[in-house]
């Protein structure tokens, strides 16, 4: 079953002389349960294109179908319930609120949507996430692996459709590398949960079951 479809994406900045062509009429799709990895030099618009599939910016033209849905047809307000509520976001700088704790930051999300938190799911995650003598720590008492499993946590609570990762492991040392990519694989297997990573990491890539190389704003392979 298909989950994510992108056709024809451009994206420019600037016009006439000074025009960038971001990303040049990139399509492809992933499946329901498909861990995807994009990979790129810096500047080859791997982290442009994880931004429209998300929803954080707009294209210059094209389509982005998240479960069935254009999500461009949305406006600014409904585009946010939606990437809130079917998309999770993983950032390389964690992201996370540092006068909420563990527990809180995980949940946030669902605070945001006056959704019931579920104690089980809640528990279950924070085991998964090996975070349960953490759960009341903030933000600057966590190691920076620990703080991204906080955010993975974060991304994870809403059960979404997709979590799209931007270089998750790009400021962390090997170890908590290492870590962080064994997670994301075990909620792809475990949870079956979809997930689109960029990276310029190509052993990192290679747990992705597809790879999809960009470059100058165009895809030139994928294996």
């Amino acid at each position: 079953m298909e989950i994510l479809k992108v056709e024809n994406l451009y994206k420019t900045y600037g016009k006439g002389e000074n025009e960038v062509i971001a990303l040049n009429n990139v399509s492809f799709s992933v499946e329901k349960g498909e861990f995807v990895a994009i990979v790129g030099a810096s500047g080859s618009g791997k982290s442009t294109l994880l931004h429209l599939i998300g929803g954080v910016d707009r294209p210059s033209s094209g389509k982005v179908y998240i479960d069935g849905k254009d999500i461009y047809q949305f406006n600014d307000d409904e585009l946010a319930i939606f990437r809130r509520r079917q998309v999770g976001l993983i950032y390389q700088f964690y992201n996370l609120i540092p006068i909420l704790n563990v527990e809180e930051n995980i949940t946030l999300p669902l605070d945001l949507d006056n959704r019931t938190v579920e104690k089980d799911t809640l528990k279950s995650l924070i085991q998964t996430l090996g975070l349960s003598d953490r759960t009341k720590h903030l933000p600057n008492e966590l190691s920076g692996g620990q703080q991204q499993r906080v955010s993975i946590g974060r991304a994870m609570i809403t059960n979404p459709s997709i979590i799209l990762a931007d270089e998750p492991t790009g400021n962390l040392d090997s170890k908590s590398s290492d870590e962080i990519v064994s997670l994301l694989k075990k909620s792809n297997k475990d949870f079956k949960q979809t997930i689109v990573m960029i990276t310029h990491n190509m052993e990192i890539a290679k747990v992705a079951d597809r790879i999809i190389k960009i470059e100058d704003g165009r895809i030139i392979k994928q294996v």
